[in-house]
């Protein structure tokens, strides 16, 4: 991690590092022992930003604000995956069924070709004039 991504970050997630994810934790810890003077000082700038909005009043976002929120979200969407969410498994178990029918299909071919060449193969056998062959002996 450079100073420049550190710092990134620090604003991001503010000046304790317990509180950033999981995943960047470790890294800043790396940056943390390799730069400690940069990474203190910017860590505190921030902590003192956090100290200072943690001051503020928090107020409850308006009900209005939430029911617009709710009332512009896109509501056909969550209906169309929930659809899809059968369509996958439908087109597996069809293309699974094709497959199976299709080996069936196949198997069968092959095994009734089998009978007809070995049904051939005997025939041939049996109609072999051997009279013209000379015995050698």
């Amino acid at each position: 991690m450079t100073k420049d991504e550190f710092q990134q970050l620090a604003e991001a997630y503010g000046g304790d590092v317990a509180r950033w994810p999981l995943g960047l934790r470790e890294d800043a810890a790396l940056f943390t022992a390799q730069d400690p003077l940069s990474a203190q000082a910017t860590l505190a700038r921030e902590a003192s930003l956090d100290a200072a909005l943690d001051t503020l009043p928090r107020a409850p976002a308006p009900r209005e604000l939430y029911d617009r929120i709710i009332a512009d979200a896109p509501a056909g969407r969550r209906r169309r995956r929930l659809w899809r969410l059968w369509l996958a498994p439908a087109g597996v178990g069809a293309a699974l069924a094709s497959v199976a029918a299709a080996g069936l299909v196949l198997g069968a071919q092959l095994g009734q070709q089998s009978a007809i060449t070995a049904e051939a193969s005997a025939q041939a056998v049996a109609d072999l004039d051997v009279s013209a062959v000379a015995e050698e002996g």
